[in-house]
């Protein structure tokens, strides 16, 4: 949560509409330059004068977004472990090696299509089947 004065400085600087919209999905108010956009439309954002490890987010454009759809450059930025942007650094821009998979593939996870690994060797020990004799 910011304070008053960092709140009302962000409305005077984005205005109400973007305000109601941040506040609604993220909950806070921020305002910074705008650094690029990933293949999903999601929007991306900087501002170095906010506190340390809060000075870079992201806008998805679906409210029910999957964090899944977050080109690896764009994640690497997001947490810090690049300096420059995807759009700024060649080596994280995505579609230009011949062995990436073109499209996106989603994380199915909890879903019927997720993975699932069985096993084709034969088990060393056997269920014990209890035998259960007549009475007389």
């Amino acid at each position: 949560m910011s304070t008053i004065t960092r709140t009302l400085r962000n409305l005077r600087k984005i205005g109400i509409k973007e305000y109601a919209h941040q506040m609604q999905y993220m909950g806070d108010t921020v305002a910074g330059t705008y650094v690029g956009t990933d293949r999903w439309g999601n929007k991306y954002y900087e501002n170095t004068d906010e506190l340390p490890l809060r000075t870079r987010w992201v806008d998805y454009k679906s409210k029910e977004f999957d964090p899944s759809q977050t080109d690896p450059g764009w994640h690497a930025w997001i947490a810090y472990m690049v300096d420059k942007p995807p759009t700024q650094d060649p080596i994280l821009q995505t579609n230009k090696r011949v062995w990436e998979i073109p499209g996106h593939r989603a994380n199915m996870t909890l879903s019927r299509g997720a993975f699932k690994t069985y096993n084709t060797t034969k088990p060393k020990y056997s269920a014990w089947e209890p035998v259960a004799k007549d009475r007389a």
